[in-house]
């Protein structure tokens, strides 16, 4: 913010993080705008900036300034934990309130109008900036008037932009002024003097139909977007009902129908060939190549399902709603943290399951291996947003206390739930493993182990897409995401969605006669983060007007760790 040189508070405050704010580069500062409980302002001023065109500081000031409303840069206020929102009519004479709004608007060199320009029809000037350096804030509270308590309570901060606000204004006079008048223009070419007065009006509105608990819902119910997640819902259970059936046709039929005939070979006289899965009894359990990672992954998968599962649950029932915020990702972390004993657990048993020896470098790298990938990866970012100046940059401090937690409660977890994990006894196995590997038959296209990968992630993903939108979009375009039922709903469909598909076509290729299940198991459903990753870039280019190399890597990195993380979940 102190970067646009928009008017700074001269007595900044600044309230105290969490975890999960400082995470997410949510700085809170105190503004220059000053309100008094139920005091109605108008055309107050805040400060006045001056520009001389022959200085070179002001030219870099705006020519900053103007880069921040041609890429639509977002104004983001809060009253008593309540977002500032514009709200403006759409169709159907609905209301959409955004959260945030423009810093201003521009009109192109060709006359063509960008952004918030569309809202009034005197933006039309070709080649010109318009600031909006008026805002017209209405306060509405719910008094205690009725209800016999003392004092009011804040029900919502309306920025109503229905009639034009925050507002464009050309102040001629800054001793007297009027907010009227025509818009607050920059032109293209900065060659006169220029001053820029900043300026506010404030309206209370009692409003007692509204409960303080439910102030929150006139944000959410103007977001339109619950149809298309019954939709997307509804498309998601299609795909499970289709697997399932699937499933159950091949268990009850097949399978019944194969040991069928297997009981009746065994009590005839003359003993026919076997064939099908029954042919790969001997190696089916052989420990898999590469045995140590596949384990490892195992049990960070464990603990980052668990850690989803229950921050869901959480969110589900309330306690991580946007009012909190960066109560979310601070859940995420600390549940994370906690949850070093369950992965070190599945990874030591698996591990001795597979006769693996190397315990010690088991445990050391479940406690150690992906956190450090993502560790590394979040570091680098960090350095990109340091050295560029961002307050989204993670202080020093932060990061030692996620290294001291990780170091001092995850990784000593781990080693507590890999001690349980080797002393159990390793998973028994139905049949014994021969001595001598059987050939594996040639294969078709399908049963090949790229193409039954490749196809086992698309239906997972199918059923995950449209909930992946709204999330990519809270993520980096600033929209709330708060539609955790339906989130919690679509979780569970992927977990049955992408057992399914494993289960599949792993009876698919042991029909087949090939053996080497365990691998692909694991990847048939981690494949969906490759589509994961493919509909991340394509985001990219379509949704966002990211420019700049340090950007690009920014949006890269951090969309790594969520592939990372979404490859372990879903393996």
């Amino acid at each position: 913010f102190s970067s646009f040189d928009f008017c700074q508070d001269k007595e900044e405050k600044r309230p105290s993080e969490n975890l999960g704010q400082v995470l997410f580069g949510e700085r809170i500062a105190s503004s220059p705008y000053k309100f008094t409980f139920k005091k109605q302002e108008t055309c107050k001023k805040v400060c006045t900036r001056s520009y001389d065109p022959g200085n070179s500081a002001d030219k870099s000031k705006l020519a900053f300034l103007k880069k921040g409303m041609q890429l639509n840069y977002q104004h983001h206020w809060i009253i008593d934990n309540m977002p500032v929102t514009w709200c403006y009519d759409v169709e159907d004479g609905q209301k959409y309130c955004n959260p945030g709004f423009p810093i201003g608007c521009f009109v192109t060199p060709d006359g063509r109008v960008k952004d918030a320009c569309v809202i009034n029809s005197e933006f039309n000037k070709k080649n010109t900036f318009y600031l909006f350096n008026h805002v017209d804030i209405t306060i509405m509270y719910h008094s205690g008037k009725d209800e016999n308590w003392p004092g009011a309570r804040l029900n919502d901060v309306y920025n109503l932009l229905y009639c034009f606000s925050p507002i464009s204004y050309k102040h001629t006079d800054e001793n007297n002024l009027s907010c009227e008048g025509p818009p607050m223009e920059i032109p293209g070419e900065f060659t006169n003097k220029l001053n820029l007065i900043y300026t506010y009006s404030v309206t209370f509105e009692e409003k007692n139909n509204i409960k303080w608990a439910s102030r929150w819902d006139y944000i959410l119910e103007s977001m339109p977007h619950t149809n298309i997640q019954w939709f997307s819902i509804m498309n998601s259970l299609v795909i499970v009902l289709f697997l399932s059936g699937m499933v159950a046709m091949i268990i009850l039929r097949t399978l019944h129908k194969d040991i069928a005939r297997y009981n009746q070979i065994d009590s005839s006289e003359d003993a026919q060939e076997e064939f099908g899965w029954k042919l790969v009894h001997g190696d089916v359990f052989r420990p898999p190549r590469k045995g140590m990672l596949l384990s490892v992954f195992l049990g960070q998968g464990t603990q980052i399902f668990i850690m989803t599962f229950i921050t869901l649950f959480l969110a589900c029932l309330g306690f991580l709603s946007p009012a909190n915020r960066g109560a979310l990702m601070t859940c995420a972390v600390v549940l994370w943290v906690l949850l070093g004993t369950p992965a070190g657990y599945v990874s030591a048993r698996m591990y001795k399951t597979f006769r693996g020896e190397k315990w010690k470098t088991n445990v050391l790298l479940t406690a150690l291996l992906c956190p450090g990938i993502v560790f590394a990866d979040f570091f680098i970012m960090n350095l990109i947003l340091w050295v560029k100046g961002s307050s989204a940059a993670i202080p020093f401090g932060t990061l030692v206390a996620i290294l001291a937690m990780w170091f001092g409660i995850s990784v000593p977890l781990t080693f507590v739930g890999a001690y349980f994990g080797f002393k159990e006894k390793p998973i028994e196995h139905p049949v014994r493993t021969n001595q001598i590997p059987r050939q594996i038959p040639e294969q078709s296209f399908f049963t090949k182990p790229l193409p039954g990968i490749i196809m086992g992630g698309i239906l997972p993903f199918g059923c995950i897409f449209i909930q992946l939108f709204f999330i990519l979009n809270s993520i980096w375009s600033h929209q709330m995401y708060y539609m955790f039922g339906f989130l919690f709903l679509v979780f569970i469909i992927l977990l049955i969605t992408c057992s399914e598909a494993t289960v599949l076509l792993c009876y698919f290729h042991l029909c087949a006669e090939d053996y080497h299940w365990w691998w692909r198991s694991f990847l048939t459903s981690s494949f969906t983060a490759v589509y994961l990753f493919i509909y991340a870039v394509h985001y990219f280019f379509s949704k966002l007007q990211i420019t700049g190399t340090a950007s690009t890597i920014l949006y890269f990195g951090y969309t790594m760790i969520m592939v990372l993380i979404f490859f372990l979940f879903t393996g």
